[in-house]
């Protein structure tokens, strides 16, 4: 037994970001299970621990407990709905890390579980539909949103091969999850359909705004003054040919290269801006 916990400790120590949030929120349901049981033996009603981490609807319930819009994101309520949700984090989320740093795969995980946390208290304090039921809210799918919508904002014409089907678009992929949320509105899941477009749009908006203004000064350009004049000239110099599909090849396997051994935030505006380019093609 003690080999078994000192195997989990170092695969937990020495894993990658993507399996020390598998191995978390595989922690965290088996701890909600075992204080639920052991407090059925002692004949208590319900489960406190995951009454206690799950996100509430009700704002008032929430002010008392405002640790619940992030500890919800890894809570789960049955077997299945960790397993899905674990499987396409650990894929997608893999897929994620090889173009950027392991630190923000995590921060896209815990913002879009922030996001899709308020989204889902407003829509239950907003929407007439929802107002008067008492809901809660627990899963990881609205940080792995986060995760798929923001790599598909970045390069959404990547193609994933999918067993007998082919290779798909990862833009497809997205698309199909977002419909099916939003067409299963009606169907009893509303707040959990809401969280997972909550963290979707976090997802879309970090990486699209990420290339459209500078972080530490996004209006620079906004009240720059342009000159009245203009000066055309002629240059003798031979404009610069073309580069052929193995010279992009040849060169984005160089930024990937560097991407592995020193993260995303190591390229130059150049090289990020031409990765984001090739993705768009």
């Amino acid at each position: 037994m003690n080999d078994i916990f000192a195997q989990i400790k170092h695969k937990y120590q020495y894993g990658s970001v993507v399996e020390k949030l598998i191995f978390i929120n595989i922690a965290v349901f088996i701890l909600t299970y075992l204080l639920g049981s052991l407090g059925w033996l002692f004949g208590t009603n319900g489960n406190a621990f995951y009454t206690w981490l799950s996100l509430p609807a009700s704002v008032d319930e929430f002010l008392i407990k405002p640790w619940t819009l992030v500890t919800y994101g890894f809570m789960h309520g049955g077997f299945i709905h960790l397993l899905f949700n674990l499987i396409f984090l650990y894929y997608i989320g893999n897929l994620f890390v090889d173009y950027f740093i392991p630190k923000k795969l995590l921060s896209f995980y815990l913002w879009g579980t922030v996001f899709g946390g308020l989204v889902f208290i407003f829509s239950y304090n907003f929407f007439p539909a929802l107002q008067s039921q008492n809901a809660t809210l627990v899963g990881a799918s609205s940080g792995i949103m986060a995760i798929l919508i923001g790599l598909t904002t970045y390069m959404p014409n990547y193609e994933l091969k999918l067993r007998f089907i082919g290779f798909v678009k990862l833009w497809v992929i997205a698309l199909i999850f977002v419909a099916l949320d939003l067409v299963q509105l009606p169907d009893g899941n509303a707040g959990g359909h809401l969280a997972h477009l909550g963290g979707a749009l976090f997802g879309f908006l970090a990486i699209y705004y990420q290339n459209k203004f500078s972080i530490s000064n996004p209006f620079k350009n906004t009240f720059k003054r342009k000159s009245p004049l203009k000066t055309s000239y002629k240059s003798n110099h031979k404009r610069k040919p073309a580069p052929t599909p193995s010279e992009v090849q040849q060169k984005i396997n160089i930024i990937l290269e560097k991407i592995s051994k020193s993260g995303y935030d190591s390229l130059s505006k150049e090289e990020k801006e031409f990765l984001f380019q090739q993705g768009k093609k």
